[in-house]
């Protein structure tokens, strides 16, 4: 059973943040607050910002919310030796590998690893636990199945320099061997060999990856350069 991340889950206090646009200047503490001559921007914890708004007799012109009994927050990039894009959400307790790259619209949950010089494109979504290795290529719109439900499932494990066509599916508990080539669109139910290349719903073997015209499953190295 995978209930470790669910039990995370519970330990984590709930949070619901926003963005509060308020009608006159603030002065505060308890929140983020940029303050002009009329005006000013709180982020914070609502209860935080209701409570200062009542202190000092505000009102919210517009408010953001950010997310609602949230208990895992988004992970801080900053510090990865990796290139992330803008509009890229990676949930905390996932690992990126050095010189990954992680595109726009990509979702990356809870407990995910991400090795080096892995490619995540374009609004693709890796579950949680799952584990992607080196040299792999997610391509756009793939969904890549986690395990939080269902638990009884074991997380699906993607072995070095595979590639995965646009709009694939992974489904929970396959593996992946290295170098193998995920056909586009294809939807994966069982595990598939190493150096195979599988196509179709549901994705069958149809050839073996040497068979491919190289520039097909080519990595761009120049593109993990960091």
């Amino acid at each position: 059973m995978n209930l470790s991340l669910v039990n995370e889950f519970q330990k984590q206090e709930k949070r619901t943040l926003v963005k509060a646009y308020v009608n006159k200047k603030i002065s505060t503490t308890k929140c983020i607050c940029i303050s002009a001559e009329q005006s000013s921007l709180l982020v914070g914890e609502k209860w935080m910002i209701e409570e200062v708004l009542k202190e000092q007799g505000a009102s919210i012109l517009y408010q953001e919310v950010v997310c609602v009994n949230s208990s895992i927050p988004l992970k801080d990039a900053s510090g990865l030796s990796a290139r992330v894009e803008p509009g890229a959400y990676i949930r905390e307790g996932v690992s990126i590998g050095k010189n990954a790259i992680i595109l726009m619209g990509a979702i990356i949950n809870i407990g995910a690893s991400i090795g080096d010089e892995t490619m995540i494109d374009m609004n693709a979504v890796v579950g949680s636990k799952v584990q992607i290795g080196k040299g792999v290529h997610v391509g756009a719109g793939s969904v890549i199945a986690g395990v939080l439900e269902p638990a009884s499932k074991k997380e699906v494990v993607i072995h070095d320099h595979v590639m995965i066509g646009a709009n694939a599916v992974i489904l929970e508990g396959i593996e992946i061997g290295e170098g193998a080539v995920i056909g586009a669109g294809s939807v994966v139910t069982k595990d598939v060999k190493p150096y195979s290349v599988v196509v179709g719903v549901p994705a069958k073997e149809v050839k073996k990856r040497k068979e491919v015209v190289e520039d097909k499953v080519a990595i761009c190295e120049e593109l993990r350069n960091l």
